[in-house]
């Protein structure tokens, strides 16, 4: 009698692909799997997916292809067989000011989509997620949320600066340089000397802007492993990084850890606390809302306000310091701000981390590099408060978010100088048409009207570029890009497309922008703004089709985290 080859005992971590792999019944089913290559050994493991966000559209998912190579070869170590699969990614700096920038947040609900479809569709058991460009981050921290299978996030590094004229620099110098072109200070040749150096090869944008600070909230939302995304695109010890990430996957999935037994409202809270101590990105604040939103808990706009307030900015980082990631990572690495921001007792030490340490084990942990500069002492901030806030007033009635890193000014107060889009507003730039003093509108670019509240850097850069960074104030209900810097406001709800009431404002209309009293507000009266609003009627959509058509249909308010909901 021959031996029955379905006989073997299923593996206990293969909690979900047993109904895929196992018993003459999924005959058909390891057919498949074995015209792809697996073996009956292979398949006989815990099958962990291998989510990857690479494409050729930027340099900074563009290692992904390598490093999976590597996570897979940490799964199959650990005993697991890894199942690679893809999903889309959008990039900002290259879409930034045009159409295509309309994609960028939709694709964060895409990524967050296809992550949890693939999942679900052939039951991993467990998932490692590469991650890079900013939207593919917290797509796949919201995957997890909702799969609440064993997984981790890997960042694939930061690029390296460029070197220009002796200094280092980002793609935030093209962008600014740009605005310079426009006021007759550089000429084309310079321009496209700077382009030609800015990106010298894989890894995302450098700076402290929203991919580094989403990369730094995953380590101290312990989803990421301490101390690992930190280590550059190009860095030699990324390789081994990445065998590391799936080696600890498959502790994850031997040990069922979810999650949601990491992804707590503490652990959240220290994520936030990171970004107001390195004047991160105020795309955090969208991300972070829309993660809390889709594990089940608690957590207001005006929150962030609260833990910035008590925590000092420590990270001289770039856009509002000197530094840039990959200097932060020589300085010792989140690990280090970690320490410090325990130190002044800013974080909850007892969170946990995928790689098994709590949030105060990293820190005791942390290796700092003698001579540093990057990461000041608790003691001795940068600023006393964190580089964020959260107005509202008669402008912003369910909240906006002000930056507070990389500059002084905390009130202007002047006309404004109002756009329905920001084509128009650049071309103003361009045409040197913005007057110091000025506070400039960009409006029916929030999350239902953009749709996917378009990034302003293409405008902010310029603004700077032009010498008016200092003299003028910017406010939208679209976003702005981590690398912006000045006095910019926005995610402001509701946004005018729903009845905001930016949508009544005029030019020369006197607006208030108050960071001390967390106020933005227009000098109307209450009369004034109902017979402005009374012949008002929302603009039509821009898609009537397709995936930005859905996406405006489902899409909640930018102070909700703009998440898209069942109606």
């Amino acid at each position: 009698m021959s031996e029955n080859p379905y006989a073997r005992p299923s593996d206990p971590a293969k909690r979900h692909s047993a109904a895929i792999t196992d018993g003459p019944d999924r005959a058909p089913a390891r057919a498949m799997l074995k015209g792809t290559g697996f073996t009956d050994e292979d398949l006989a493991r815990p099958i962990i997916g291998v989510a990857t966000t690479w494409i050729e559209t930027m340099p900074c998912n563009l290692n992904q292809r390598e490093l999976a190579q590597h996570v897979k070869r940490g799964i199959r170590e650990a005993g697991g067989t890894p199942m690679e699969f893809n999903t889309v990614a959008v990039s900002d700096g290259v879409s930034m000011g045009t159409e295509g920038m309309r994609a960028s947040l939709v694709s964060r609900e895409v990524i967050a989509d296809s992550i949890e479809l693939v999942c679900r569709g052939h039951l991993f058991d467990g998932v490692v997620c590469l991650v890079g460009c900013d939207k593919t981050i917290p797509g796949a921290a919201m995957a997890l949320a909702r799969l609440d299978i064993p997984g981790l996030i890997l960042y694939n590094g930061s690029i390296a600066p460029g070197r220009f004229r002796g200094r280092d620099v980002t793609v935030q110098d093209v962008f600014e340089v740009v605005g310079a072109h426009a006021a007759g200070k550089v000429g084309p040749a310079e321009v496209h000397a700077l382009e030609n150096v800015a990106c010298p090869g894989a890894g995302a944008c450098g700076g402290q802007f929203t991919a580094n600070t989403m990369s730094m909230a995953m380590e101290l939302l312990g989803i990421s492993p301490g101390g690992l995304n930190g280590i550059p695109a190009n860095h030699p010890l990324k390789a081994e990084a990445a065998a590391e990430a799936g080696r600890l996957a498959m502790q994850l999935v031997r040990a069922d850890t979810r999650p949601s037994q990491i992804l707590t409202r503490a652990a959240i809270d220290n994520a936030i606390t990171g970004v107001a101590a390195s004047g991160g990105s105020t795309n955090a604040v969208l991300h972070l809302l829309a993660i809390a939103r889709e594990l089940g808990i608690a957590l207001e706009i005006d929150e962030f306000d609260d833990i910035a307030d008590r925590t000092p900015i420590i990270a001289d980082l770039t856009p509002g310091g000197r530094y840039v990631a990959v200097d932060l990572h020589a300085a010792g690495g989140v690990p280090v701000m970690t320490r410090e921001l325990l130190t002044g007792g800013l974080l909850d030490p007892d969170t946990r981390n995928v790689d098994g340490r709590t949030t105060a084990e990293i820190g005791a942990q942390a290796a700092e590099t003698e001579g540093q500069k990057v990461i000041r002492p608790i003691a001795e901030p940068l600023k006393p408060t964190g580089g964020l806030g959260i107005l509202r007033g008669n402008l912003a009635s369910e909240g906006s978010v002000v930056k507070l890193a990389g500059h002084e000014r905390r009130r202007h107060e002047g006309p404004a100088r109002v756009f329905d889009s920001e084509e128009a507003c650049f071309a103003a730039v361009k045409a040197q048409a913005i007057q110091a003093g000025d506070v400039i509108v960009i409006r029916y670019d929030g999350p239902v009207c953009g749709p996917g509240m378009r990034e302003m850097l293409h405008v902010t850069a310029a603004i700077v570029g032009e010498g008016l960074g200092e003299d003028v104030a910017l406010i939208t209900d679209g976003r702005f890009s981590g690398a912006t810097h000045g006095l910019m406001v926005g995610h402001i709800a509701p946004e005018a497309a729903r009845g905001g009431l930016l949508a009544a404002l005029r030019d020369g209309d006197m607006i208030t922008l108050d960071v001390d009293a967390r106020r933005l507000d227009v000098a109307l009266t209450d009369e004034q703004i109902s017979e402005r609003m009374s012949g008002w009627t929302p603009p039509p959509p821009r898609y009537t089709t397709g995936v930005l058509a859905k996406y405006a249909c489902l899409v909640s308010s930018a102070s909700e985290g703009a998440i898209t909901r069942p109606v």
